[in-house]
Order: structure tokens, then sequence, then C-alpha cells
């Protein structure tokens, strides 16, 4: 099931209509509906800005299976979980999630692999949400907006922050960057 169907099905165990969920959630009212109709991918601050009115995990939008013990992802066996938009408005996909987690249903992390494709900005929140985010840099460079600071990183290089302070990351040098991201919600 696509986030946008689960989107949708939360919404509506919640009894919450098009136009108050949007309201809570400071979103455009067409915008989710596209979103639920699959129209366009959510970018992951609008996954985490639902999960917040919801009351629910941001993996609950990603999550494939119900595991409570243990899980493994072999290599190759992490494909994209799904692709999303910088600002979840454009019909073209520029961001590749593949959660690590996906299976384990009573998780307080979410991990994830993340490519960023070159010119694009990736905004973690659209301008921030509770919680702490990690990222390792696997492969190409990125910068890091983290408030008013500009942060290079290079394949090697981590950056671990509070998730309530504006931020946003876009590879740089003109080459896809590959990330690994763990995001920590309160619930």
């Amino acid at each position: 099931m696509k986030p946008g169907e689960k989107i949708r099905l939360q919404r509506e165990d919640k009894k919450l209509d098009l136009k108050e969920t949007a309201q809570r959630t400071q979103l455009d009212e067409k915008q989710l509906a596209r979103i639920e109709a699959g129209e366009v991918s959510p970018s992951l601050g609008t996954l985490i800005k639902l999960a917040r009115v919801f009351g629910v995990r941001l993996g609950t939008f990603l999550d494939d299976q119900q595991e409570t013990g243990a899980v493994v992802t072999r290599k190759g066996e992490n494909g994209p979980t799904d692709n999303m938009n910088a600002a979840g408005s454009q019909p073209r996909e520029n961001l590749a999630f593949s959660s690590l987690a996906r299976q384990k249903s009573d998780r307080h992390m979410d991990p994830f692999l993340v490519e960023v494709e070159p010119g694009v900005e990736y905004d973690t929140g659209s301008s921030s949400h509770e919680g702490e985010e990690f990222m390792y840099v696997l492969q190409g460079s990125v910068e890091v907006t983290y408030g008013k600071e500009k942060y290079e990183l290079k394949a090697g290089d981590t950056i671990y922050y509070d998730s309530i302070v504006d931020h946003k990351v876009k590879a740089i040098n003109n080459e896809k960057a590959l990330l690994l991201a763990v995001v920590y919600l309160p619930v």
C-alpha cells in the first residue's frame, strides 16, 4: 500500500476530513488530496507533520509488515520504499527513500537510505519538527543548512541535530549523494 493510501486510511480512522487535516498540518487541502490520490509523492516533512497530527510513528506510512522481534535487511533487499519530492508538490520524484526497518512495527527510530539527486534541495521538515536526526554520508557530498549555519559533508562525515531547528540538505558538486539517515520522533 502506498503512503497516500495509508494517509487517507489514518485520516478516516481519526474521523478527520481533508480540510481539517490540512489546517492542522498547515498543508494545502488540494495538495493533500493529490497526495492521498497518489498523484504526487509526499515529502518527508509532510509525512512528519501528518504523523504528529494523527499521533502515529513516521514509519506508519512506510511500513510493509508487522514484526515485533529483530528485523534484518540484507544487501539488495532494501529497494526504494518510496520516492519523494523535496517539497511534495511536484509530480517528478527526486528522492529515493529506502526504509531499513519497514517490517519493524514497534520501533522508535526510522532508518533510511536516501538518494539525493544533484541540484535538488531535500527538505527534511518544511520548517522544523520535533525529534532528532542523524545522517551519515555514504557517497557524494551534501550541504546541510541547519538554522543559519551551513555544513559541507563528504563521504564518511556525519551530522546529528535537533530537528526543531530549520534544516535542509542538498547534493553538491553535481553528483548524486547517498545518505544513511535515522529519524527519531517522540510519540
